[in-house]
Order: C-alpha cells, then structure tokens, then sequence
C-alpha cells in the first residue's frame, strides 16, 4: 500500500543527502536519486554522491548504475523512479526521492509532458547542428520553436536542448508515445515535495568547503578517468577540471572557478524551484513535521 513519497531538493551543498539519510531511518524509508549526474558510475567525488557511511542501513537506489558516456533522459528517469518506489512500497517502506534535477522531478511529478518524438534523420541533422553552433545558438533556435520548454533548460545543457528540439522539430510522421508516462499524479501517489530552504551565507561557505573537499578527495583524477567525451563530463566541476589538466589555468584558479561555477548552479535551482507551484520551501529542522502532517509519516 502506498503511504506517499516525500521528494527532497534543494540547491547544491543544501545537505540534502545527510538530511535525506537521517529522515530514512528515521521513517523506516529507502532513498531514491533525482540527480541526473549521481547516476554515473565512478563519479563520486564531483558529483558529492552519498559515501559508504550514509549508506550504511539505508538502501538507495538509482545511483552510479550507468557509464559516464551512456545517456539517460528525464523520460526514463520517470519510468525508473516509479518502478522503484512502487517496488518500495511493496516492501512496506517508505520512499524519498532526494536530488536537484529539477526537469526530473517535475516529470515525475507529472509537471510535464514527456513526447517520445523520434526521427533518425533529424536527429543526425540536429547532432550536425551541435557540431557546427554553440550551445547559445541552440537554445536561441529552440526558444523560437517553444519557448515554454527553453524555458526550463540552461542554454549550456546542449543534451536536453537538443532533445527538446528534436521533439520540436519532429513532422506528424515521427513516432511518438502511445500511451501516458505513469507518473506520482496519474498513479494518485500522495507526495510532498520539498526544497531546501538555507542562508545565502552559510550555502556560500558550504560550497567552498565542499570545493575543497572534492580538490582534496581526487576529483583531478576522477575527471581525468571520465574524459571530456563522456555525456556526464558535463557536470559542474568536470569541465573546470579538465581545463586545469590541459594547463589552461592555475591551481588557484582552478578552485575559484569551482566555487563560481558551483554557485550558479546553486541559484539556478534557486530559480527553477521558486517557480514550482508543488514545492514547499522549508528549512531542513521542518521537513520531519511536514511529512509527518501532510504524508502522515510516524
């Protein structure tokens, strides 16, 4: 029987593994990852993945199950994340769902409509496109065909560009989903959606002990095993590390360009989350009552 989904986010560096571990014992739940980086195997340090420690006596799932090159989609993260915490449930525990991919959530949320548009042709024409503009020229044109959609993706995040693109683009011969997506709405899951709330300053200085942790905990050489080819190679920290190994910048720089690129990241969220209806916007000392009152968690 299903007793509701509690669905953690907040922006990076918020604390919302440890806040989502110690919830799970807490409630007598399993975690479920909504990062769409904490996916990849061997990615630990850059993408600040649960530790051995947090995982200790809580099952987790959805995490470091795919190579660095292969690619995944919001699409299927939905169709995973059901499966899952259906399987959960079924078990009688509970499930949080905890990350900050924001489209993630929203699809499973039923947010969104995901098409499964696919033309060969196109395809390869869009992946001749990518190679010929940049990444603003891209989400220029992709604003022009549906601005909604541009709307929810970075201009940097060239993979979901051009997918939403191709769904854009796509003629009234593409194939396209026959059936609804299964998602926490159409399935009539009771969920609670949360982000976490935290003081500019303190997020701040999270971020550059995080930074330094990451530069001390091998993320050169993690970032050097992934290679710049990898789909996952754009996660925030890999594209600066890789700079540094090629030479192009100083050590020193290279952590200030972390920490910088770090806090983008961090309001970008910031901003994608204030504009989600569902979200309740709560401290993490408040999140333990909120499920209580509103998922009935005891």
């Amino acid at each position: 029987m299903r007793t509701g989904v509690l669905i953690l986010a907040g922006p990076t560096a918020s604390g919302k593994t440890a806040l989502a571990v110690e919830l799970a014992r807490r409630f007598n739940a399993e975690i479920v990852n909504a990062d769409s980086r904490q996916i990849y195997r061997g990615m630990d340090v850059g993408t600040a993945a649960p530790t051995r420690e947090q995982q200790q006596g809580v099952a987790h799932h959805l995490f470091g199950f795919l190579e660095p090159r292969e690619r995944y989609s919001a699409a299927r993260f939905t169709e995973d994340a059901m499966r899952v915490t259906s399987e959960i449930a079924a078990r009688g525990k509970r499930a949080i769902v905890v990350g900050g991919t924001g489209f993630y959530l929203r699809a499973l949320t039923g947010g969104v409509e995901l098409a499964a548009a696919h033309d060969p042709d196109l395809r390869n024409r869009l992946a001749h496109e990518a190679r010929v503009h940049n990444a603003a020229f891209l989400h220029e044109w992709l604003q022009l065909r549906d601005a909604r959609r541009a709307a929810m993706l970075a201009p940097g995040d060239t993979y979901r560009v051009l997918r939403a693109l191709e769904v854009a683009l796509a003629g009234p011969g593409a194939a396209v989903r026959t059936e609804p997506m299964r998602t926490l709405a159409t399935e009539n899951v009771p969920f609670l959606e949360v982000f976490l709330t935290i003081d500019a300053a303190e997020l701040d200085a999270r971020i550059e002990r995080r930074t330094n942790a990451m530069l001390e905990g091998g993320l050169l050489e993690e970032a050097e095993r992934v290679g710049a080819d990898a789909v996952a190679a754009d996660a925030v920290g890999y594209p600066q590390a890789l700079a540094y190994l090629r030479g192009e910048c100083t050590f020193a720089e290279l952590r200030v360009l972390l920490i910088r690129a770090t806090r983008r990241y961090a309001k970008r969220q910031i901003a994608w989350f204030r504009n989600e209806p569902l979200a309740q916007h709560l401290s993490a000392d408040a999140v333990a009552a909120a499920a209580r009152e509103k998922l009935g968690w005891v």
